[in-house]
């Protein structure tokens, strides 16, 4: 059965409302813009949460624009450079499904077109408004005959387009959601990258913090192994807020508590603990999902150092009391999740691995004894797999062998890999 994806674009294909940031350009020099801004802002979200029926919003926000053709090219590169990280990081997902994409707006072609242009998103499967300018090239208006101008609009079209087979929708907003409501789409997901509408959440079919995740839950191609807001990172402690924000920022489902509370223990895949925390023995042994720690001091005696080898989960502190370490730790974790990089951990090989590409990576730690490149080796022989290049690296207790493989390859070589004994943890990696 053929599966259609209808796309929203405004917080959602990009990171920002278009129409607001049209606004910053075309009023920057207008004594009132601030109060404009705000106004224009307010109509936005009034309409996407379904408090303001979208013609009036629309027709409201234009009035206050006093925008002209020639901002149009200024907004499309800023657009070019604000498009959601997670579609930027899965263009061949819409270059491979690039007649079953749809992009679905009640923004407008001028600048949406040019926009997913590179995404290899046929023009006839953009559906959005379009302007109407006077003689001088200033925005007067829209075309009121186009049905995505009207509340309810996106469901007109839809009808109208009569789509044969599965049909998912993702966006952000109220008119997204009427798609589900009205029995247009299969499914909705609400896209929440960028921002969440209590609005729209409530009623999604699933919430989507990125579109990895879309990717991930419908068993599509992606670019990423596993979706970065599934990977739980746990804050504890007196934490500064730099290192919050840059694992935030790299998509990690982020939760900050002043202790490592029980209920986080059988999930959190992440930790990054202020200095003078003391982490729990008996937690340690159970947190079967951690991966790696990050402590904002000297770990002797507040991290059990033998249990972190015994499970496998990289540590990162900071032994030595320098400057930027609440900058350089959450980063370092972020690189051995992203990348597999163990450079200046405390109790692993320190391995500095080179950027993966068109390759799946895979991470297997294991006790250091002697014959386990032996055996990995054999399994990849047996599989008639192709090595790109592997990497080894043993320190103590602990043995770190990495290798780049083509991404053609039976699933059952994973299974094997991990049924190695002594094998303490293994992982794989494809961005």
């Amino acid at each position: 059965m053929k599966q259609h994806y209808i796309i929203d674009f405004d917080s959602t294909f990009t990171r920002v409302e278009a129409l607001d940031e049209l606004a910053k350009i075309s009023l920057k020099d207008h004594p009132e813009k601030e109060e404009i801004f705000l106004e224009i802002e307010n109509l936005t979200n009034l309409a996407m949460e379904g408090k303001l029926s979208f013609r009036e919003s629309l027709s409201k926000r234009i009035q206050l624009l006093h925008a002209n053709r020639k901002h149009l090219d200024q907004l499309v590169e800023n657009l070019r450079m604000k498009v959601s990280k997670s579609f930027e990081r899965n263009k061949d997902f819409f270059k491979t499904h690039r007649d079953y994409v749809y992009i679905m707006s009640g923004g407008f072609k001028e600048f949406i077109t040019p926009v997913v242009k590179p995404f290899h998103i046929k023009k006839k499967n953009i559906f959005a408004n379009t302007f109407t300018f006077d003689k001088e090239g200033n925005i007067i208006g829209y075309d009121q005959d186009n049905p995505l101008s009207e509340e309810g609009g996106k469901v007109k079209l839809m009808n109208e387009l009569n789509f044969q087979g599965e049909v998912f929708g993702i966006g952000d907003g109220y008119s997204d959601f009427q798609l589900k409501e009205s029995g247009v789409i299969e499914k909705f997901f609400a896209f929440t990258e960028n921002i969440s509408r209590p609005s729209v959440t409530e009623k999604a079919d699933h919430i989507t913090p990125s579109f990895d995740e879309f990717l991930y839950v419908n068993s599509l191609p992606r670019a990423t192994s596993y979706p970065k807001n599934r990977i739980l990172c746990l804050i504890v402690g007196d934490v500064p807020e730099i290192a919050i924000a840059i694992l935030k920022e790299d998509g990690f489902s982020i939760r900050v508590k002043s202790t490592f509370e029980e209920k986080y223990t059988e999930d959190v895949g992440m930790l990054l603990v202020g200095p003078d925390t003391t982490l729990d023995d008996l937690q340690l042994e159970r947190a079967d999902k951690l991966k790696t720690i990050g402590y904002l001091g000297n770990s002797k005696g507040k991290v059990n150092h033998d249990i972190c080898n015994k499970k496998g989960i990289v540590l990162f502190d900071d032994k030595k009391g320098k400057k930027k370490q609440s900058e350089f730790i959450p980063r370092r974790m972020a690189n051995f999740i992203n990348n597999g990089d163990t450079h200046k951990s405390r109790n692993f090989p320190n391995l500095k691995l080179p950027k993966l590409s068109n390759a799946h990576r895979l991470l297997h730690i294991h006790q250091n004894i002697p014959g386990i490149m032996a055996k990995l080796n054999n399994v990849y022989a047996d599989n008639e797999i192709n090595i790109i290049s592997q990497f080894l690296m043993t320190k103590d207790e602990i043995g770190y062998a990495v290798t780049d493989i083509n991404t053609a390859y039976d699933k059952k070589l994973l299974k094997q890999l991990k049924e190695i004994a002594p094998t303490i943890k293994f992982r794989t990696i494809y961005k």
